[in-house]
């Protein structure tokens, strides 16, 4: 695969403001499992290989399961996530397939149910930064640092 522009010597201010965001919604209070399975699942959507990586790595250093990492493309057929886990997620799919989904009300009413407000809006957040992350590392071919050492 051809790597393209690098986006963060090419917009220095812009990746700074995504950082930020990243550092807020890190901190916001939701569960680091929960932000690393949200952040996961819609990379595993936008079929962002260096998304998947960092944060399936992530997700294990913190002691997530490998069976739930396996599963979370299914997360609806199984029976390994929680209530607020599948709120979460039913929410991540609805906001990154936004055009074909509209945000249903039963995926919204599902989130406000097992989030408060403030949550729910940090979830929003967290959703949409991690589907930016992802369209600069797809749209700009980035390889995660063990990727191009096993092209060389």
């Amino acid at each position: 695969m051809e790597t393209r522009l690098n986006a963060f010597k090419a917009s220095p201010e812009g990746i700074t403001a995504m950082t930020k965001l990243e550092e807020y919604v890190r901190h916001c209070g939701l569960e680091f499992s929960l932000i690393e399975l949200v952040k996961t699942r819609a990379s595993q959507i936008n079929g962002c290989a260096f998304c998947l990586h960092m944060h399936t790595s992530d997700a294990r250093a913190a002691g997530e399961s490998e069976a739930r990492l396996y599963l979370l493309s299914a997360w609806r057929e199984s029976t390994l996530y929680t209530p607020r886990e599948r709120a979460a997620l039913a929410w991540t799919e609805a906001l990154t397939k936004l055009p074909d989904t509209g945000a249903p009300t039963k995926d919204y009413e599902q989130g406000v149910a097992n989030f408060t407000e403030k949550e729910f809006v940090d979830l929003t957040l967290l959703i949409g930064a991690i589907n930016v992350w992802n369209r600069i590392s797809v749209g700009f071919r980035s390889l995660h640092p063990n990727e191009t050492q096993s092209r060389q």
